[in-house]
């Protein structure tokens, strides 16, 4: 081992040791780190030495467990760094899959420190929310000193000061409290996002120090006490050791713990990716030999329970795999309740957030695109439907508001709501918002459905005052087209005076697809069945052509454009009659038309594959399926037919 490589250990096992209290005295640490000093002084390293002596100082004025120890060996490990000789290899403020796992680890303990935070909040008391607040703090802490991220280090040892002051019963957890440590855990968010861009080679500059929020937090310690830091090393040896733990349930005394353990590994994004894609096509191919024509041919019932039990497990695979994709959307709500605590306060308003069914999984990938319209729907909730705590009060209501997080199955969807008891959306107004905007003429015959859709259209809103957060309908046709590209819709109920909900349904992954697969000449196309409304053998007189160039049929009292899919896709269809083909009712962008095709073939769950680069620009394709007898299904995107529709009446 290089020189310089020993050095680096020796003042690393100093800070373990200290860190984790191992046995050892005052004098024996001290003369540790005089050894360091020595060492440094031969190879003329001065930073080096100058901080080891320090660091001994320290030690044989206040011990081995003061604050002044730990700043001191921050201090010496920075010196350290600094003074690196390129013999010493990588540095692990250099290594990539350090760097990557402090950016997992971070964000778990960043997320757990927002939730306790908030619970803190509300109950200033709760033992366990402060110990589980202080400990991730005390672990981010430890791995940014050991990464050499100096300021992620320091003001994880600031706040974790106050923590501490809490859990000694020096200090209450007051609401000023919590914004600095919600503070605090934004600028860590930042410093991660950042060592993040260095592992990917993006550039992007560090959070610089905040003089001004480490000040206020090092006020909070220094108006309870005169003490400048409180004794950490010490309570990282208690927590180390398992003085503030919760205790565990004895296990029953005539069988084992009912507790079962749960095991937990990370993987690469693009293995499970990789393997979710061949599980897919492990079903294909199974679907392909079950349905040889040579097989089936051969009548043998031994045969057919082999595939049959082939078909099995198959499917079980698939389902396995697609499962482990699934996320649970409880960490995404609590994001929310964040986002709902500084908006109520920003607006003086009183809310409370309950989340319902935090345990229901989504795909990963939805969960992530979830979280930007979630967020649009929150904070046009306490903007302009939560009322403050004055009006509320006038109208017979508690001064603190309830917004609801739902998370729940229905019909093999997931759904999410939003439900506020607020002043909900006024009918009225949002009639004569579209009478001036020119969206419609009347408001008669128009349901709350329709109305309420409205809000969707784009820079649509009914709040008097613009601000940055102003009016249900700020974003909300962003939120729309969010929704609608996961392949999902949302519905608006909402009851004046009483409160609005806003129910977002989605499927529960990306990779498959529940389709309804049609013919048209000798092609088969599939259509999502979210998207489908109905379908129906049009009668004579349905169908009628506008100016001898439009189509329109006629649907329970409403003409809607028609598109033969055989004239966009330049095919031979079986008949060029209406009363012939099939008239399937789609919706897209909160807008009707027609399909017509020549059969339904049935509904069919398929698993969807990209059509690669070379089919990339063909308009109103969104993939392709491999059907059961090796056929490519062709998975068609309504939103751009429509749109294309739209543009060429002809079609």
């Amino acid at each position: 081992m290089p020189k310089s490589a020993e050095l680096r250990t020796q003042v690393e096992e100093l800070a373990l040791g200290l860190a984790l209290g191992r046995d050892g005295s005052a004098e024996e640490w001290g003369a540790a780190a005089g050894r360091i000093q020595q060492e440094a002084e031969q190879r003329q390293a001065a930073g080096v030495a100058s901080a080891a002596g320090e660091v001994a100082r320290a030690i044989s004025q206040e011990g081995g467990d003061s604050a002044a120890v730990v700043e001191a060996m921050l201090r010496l490990q920075q010196a350290v760094d600094g003074a690196a000789a390129p013999d010493m290899g990588k540095a692990p403020a250099e290594d990539p899959e350090l760097l990557t796992d402090f950016v997992l680890e971070a964000r778990e303990h960043l997320s757990a420190i927002e939730a306790q935070a908030l619970t803190l909040e509300r109950s200033p008391s709760d033992g366990e929310a402060l110990n589980s607040a202080f400990r991730a703090f005390h672990t981010i802490k430890g791995l940014a000193g050991f990464l050499a991220l100096p300021e992620v280090q320091e003001m994880a040892h600031q706040v974790e000061a106050v923590l501490d002051r809490a859990r000694n019963g020096d200090l209450t957890i007051t609401t000023g409290a919590i914004d600095v440590i919600l503070q605090a855990a934004d600028y860590l968010k930042r410093w991660t996002e950042h060592v993040e861009d260095r592992v990917a080679e993006r550039t992007s500059e560090p959070p610089p120090r905040d003089a001004s929020l480490l000040a206020r937090i090092g006020a909070i310690c220094t108006a309870v006490a005169e003490e400048n830091a409180p004794d950490l090393i010490a309570m990282a040896k208690a927590v180390d050791d398992g003085a503030d733990a919760v205790p565990s349930p004895k296990p029953a005394a005539n069988g084992p713990s009912s507790r079962t353990q749960t095991m937990a590994v990370k993987v690469d994004t693009a293995k499970l990716d990789a393997l979710v894609d061949m599980a897919g096509e492990l079903v294909i191919a199974e679907s392909l030999v079950r349905h040889d024509e040579e097989l089936t041919a051969l009548k043998s019932q031994r045969l057919q329970r082999k595939l049959a039990q082939l078909d099995r497990i198959t499917a079980e695979l698939q389902k396995t795999a697609m499962a482990m994709r699934l996320v649970p959307i409880g960490p995404l709500f609590r994001r929310m309740a964040r986002l709902v605590r500084d908006l109520a306060r920003q607006f003086g308003k009183r809310v409370e957030l309950d989340i319902v069914g935090g345990d229901i999984e989504l795909d990963r990938t939805i969960v992530e695109e979830l979280a930007d319209p979630l967020m649009h729907m929150v904070r046009n909730a306490l903007d302009h439907g939560i009322e403050s705590p004055e009006e509320r009060e006038r109208r017979g209501k508690p001064a603190t508001a309830r917004v609801v997080l739902k998370g729940r199955h229905q019909a093999g969807q997931v759904v999410i709501e939003i439900v506020d008891d607020g002043r909900g959306l006024d009918r009225e107004r949002i009639v004569q918002k579209a009478i001036d905007r020119g969206l419609i003429t009347s408001g008669d015959g128009l349901s709350d459905t329709d109305v309420f859709n409205l809000v969707f259209q784009p820079g649509f809103t009914t709040a008097a005052q613009v601000t940055n957060v102003s009016g249900r309908g700020v974003g909300m046709d962003v939120v729309r087209r969010h929704v609608e590209r996961l392949r999902g819709r949302i519905e608006i109920r909402s009851t004046a005076g009483q409160g609005a909900s806003f129910q977002v349904k989605l499927p529960l992954t990306l990779a498959i697809i529940d389709g309804l697969v049609v013919g048209v000449g000798r092609e088969r196309y599939i259509l999502p069945l979210f998207a489908v409304r109905e379908m129906f053998r049009p009668g004579p007189d349905i169908v009628w052509t506008v100016r001898g160039r439009s189509e329109m049929a006629l649907v329970r009292g409403t003409l809607l454009p028609v598109l033969r899919l055989h004239r966009r896709f330049g095919l031979t269809p079986k008949s060029e009659d209406p009363r012939e083909s099939v008239l399937v009712v789609a919706e897209s962008e909160g807008q009707r038309f027609c399909l017509m095709v020549d059969e339904l073939i049935g509904k069919q769950e398929v698993v969807i594959k990209s059509l690669g680069e070379v089919f990339r620009g063909v308009t109103g394709v969104a993939g392709g399926a491999i059907m059961g007898d090796g056929r490519v299904g062709l998975i068609l995107d309504l939103e751009k037919l429509f749109v294309e529709r739209t543009a060429d009446g002809a079609l």
